[in-house]
């Protein structure tokens, strides 16, 4: 079994600087960019929230984000995220709604309700009953968001066809609280009008589950503009906000050649 540690570098403080000045001057732009979408459908710019995905990148980019003001913070996997919560500022920490943003596995599902504030992956109703226990366990009542595969091909999310009965049922839990539909856009530019059509019907349809503003998360760094189009409430923003992610040191454990 390959047991190797991957470990993001932490910047000095210097570089945290230099970096802390690239994410203001792309989040002004990104700020551009919606403003610039909004203007094209008819919408306001702060019905457009933006979730910083810090997936690769050490806690400075967490830092960077909030100290900038922009509270919602994304990770991918929950080994990595723990890690840099732990390493965060108290006061970044607390100011920060986590988000779940990767694929949610039973056995994680402990973990995942202690560390997080909202999953936005939810897609099978096994994680789901796990995460109803784990956020019982954890005396909190966990946000949701239903994972929709919008494209039809085989990456996670429920089945379009399958999405609105299972919100039903997840609306139905005592201690998650469903919030909306979160969806990953196609490849292929030429797809993106249509399931992103698809995402926007869908977010419809299950609204009324939704409660006080529900969250259509759609849209990433190649696509937001098409997303504000298709009346999505979150983007989801990594590249865009911080640049390329470095590359991970890959180690050894301790006593392992």
């Amino acid at each position: 079994m390959d047991r190797r540690l991957e470990r993001i570098e932490r910047l000095s403080e210097s570089e945290g600087a230099s970096f802390e000045r690239l994410v203001a001057i792309n989040l002004q732009k990104v700020r551009d960019r919606v403003a610039r979408a909004c203007a094209q459908c008819g919408r306001r710019p702060e019905t457009v929230a933006v979730l910083a995905v810090t997936k690769g990148f050490g806690p400075e980019a967490m830092a960077a984000a909030v100290k900038l003001g922009l509270t919602d913070i994304g990770e991918n996997y929950l080994q990595e995220a723990a890690a840099k919560f732990a390493a965060l500022p108290a006061s970044a920490g607390a100011s920060a709604r986590r988000h779940f943003i990767g694929g949610l596995q039973r056995n994680k599902a402990k973990r995942v309700a202690e560390l997080f504030d909202v999953v936005q992956s939810l897609d099978d109703k096994a994680a789901a009953d796990a995460l109803d226990r784990a956020a019982q366990a954890a005396s909190k009542r966990l946000d949701v968001l239903v994972q929709v595969n919008v494209v039809g091909d085989k990456r996670a999310g429920v089945a379009f066809e399958n999405a609105s009965g299972f919100a039903a049922q997840v609306a139905r839990y005592e201690h998650l609280r469903l919030r909306g539909i979160m969806a990953i856009g196609p490849d292929d530019p030429a797809q993106i009008p249509t399931a992103f059509e698809r995402a926007e019907r869908m977010f419809d349809a299950v609204r009324p589950l939704c409660g006080d503003e529900p969250t259509l998360s759609l849209g990433m760094s190649a696509d937001l503009e098409a997303a504000v189009a298709a009346g999505s409430t979150m983007v989801r923003l990594g590249t865009a906000l911080f640049g390329a992610r470095p590359p991970k040191r890959v180690d050894a454990p301790r006593g392992e050649g």
